[in-house]
């Protein structure tokens, strides 16, 4: 074995001249640098996380976009109440009945209940032939055009399933309960007070409020 020949390489490898075998070390520093640079790439996203969870917290965004001159962020929070409409009471509101049914009687039983409610009654008798034995469902709500909104669904609180009918020609302020053959009788008091407050009481919308 040469003198030149480094121990344990068992004479494999003789160095020849000024040219050396490259040794493992070499290797060994690519390594290093590697993961020197993955250990600095892992500081760098850590470090920014760190700013952004600093930046959340203390409200750093919000102000900035205050500061910019960009909306600021909506969120939805308090609720307004909505005008309620001008919805007349049973006092105001004449109700003609009628009966559109084989049954003798019904229309004025009825319009006595509907007295008791509060309603004003107006005239009661059978159907005209439009309507007479042709109403198949529990009734016909008809009223003038200006009732659509006002007195029509106040008095629809006393018979829910009735159909309601508006007609442009139609004068006064008066409306019709036509009651047909599916009628058994009005809604329950205790349910169609329910339902007159509700229709009298505006429900609570929500409008989104600022926080900057």
């Amino acid at each position: 074995m040469s003198m030149l020949t480094p121990p344990g390489m068992g004479g494999k490898y003789r160095i020849t001249g000024d040219k050396y075998p490259r040794m493992r070390p070499h290797r060994r520093r690519g390594r290093l640098v590697g993961v020197v640079v993955g250990c600095g790439a892992v500081l760098g996203v850590a470090g920014w996380g760190t700013v952004q969870l600093i930046d959340v917290f203390s409200g750093g965004s919000e102000a900035s976009a205050a500061g910019s001159g960009t909306a600021c962020p909506v969120r939805s929070g308090s609720a307004a109440t909505a005008s309620p409409a001008a919805l007349p009471r049973p006092a105001q509101i004449t109700v003609n009945v009628f009966n559109a049914t084989t049954r003798s009687g019904l229309a004025k039983t009825t319009a006595d209940e509907l007295k008791k409610r509060g309603f004003v009654i107006g005239e009661v008798g059978n159907a005209g032939k439009e309507y007479d034995k042709k109403v198949a469902g529990t009734g016909v709500l008809l009223g003038p055009a200006s009732s659509l909104n006002t007195s029509l669904p106040v008095l629809a609180t006393q018979l829910t399933t009735a159909e309601r009918r508006t007609d442009a020609a139609r004068t006064g302020t008066a409306i019709d309960l036509i009651l047909g053959n599916g009628f058994k009788a009005l809604t329950g008091q205790a349910q169609a007070t329910r339902a007159l407050t509700a229709l009298a009481s505006p429900q609570p919308t929500a409008t989104p409020t600022k926080h900057c």
